[in-house]
């Protein structure tokens, strides 16, 4: 079983930058690969970026150049460092897990949730 906590949303105006993180703990091998998921009002939760154990990183393309996802796996820890922020950004932000590779940003692929943080960028 896998616990997620993530931490870091909040409000910021556009062109600015936050950097969320979440505490993982629970079974190693059942977070090989971590990534940050988005959900805003009314719209289906799209993938932002997921990162591998070994760092290998796939991003959206409407974040690419912009977020920052990195892991400190002895702090058993996910970030995501968004800069640049656009009001489209504003979502709730979730963070997720799965045992084997990172193959991509699908919902689907990920077996472990958190509660999720608020971002609003106006």
């Amino acid at each position: 079983h896998v616990q997620l906590v993530e931490s870091g949303g909040g409000s910021v105006q556009a062109g600015g930058s936050l950097r969320l993180s979440c505490a993982a703990s629970g079974s190693t091998a059942s977070r090989n690969c971590m990534g940050w998921f988005r959900q805003a009002p009314g719209k289906e939760r799209e993938g932002a970026a997921v990162i591998g154990r070994d760092g290998t990183t796939i991003y959206a393309d409407s974040v690419k150049g912009r977020f920052t996802i990195s892991r400190d796996n002895n702090k058993n820890t996910l970030y995501l460092h968004m800069n640049s922020l656009k009001p489209e950004d504003t979502a709730m932000y979730i963070c997720a897990a799965r045992p084997g590779s990172c193959y991509g940003l699908v919902e689907g692929y990920f077996g472990f949730w958190g509660q999720g943080t608020q971002v609003t960028v106006s």
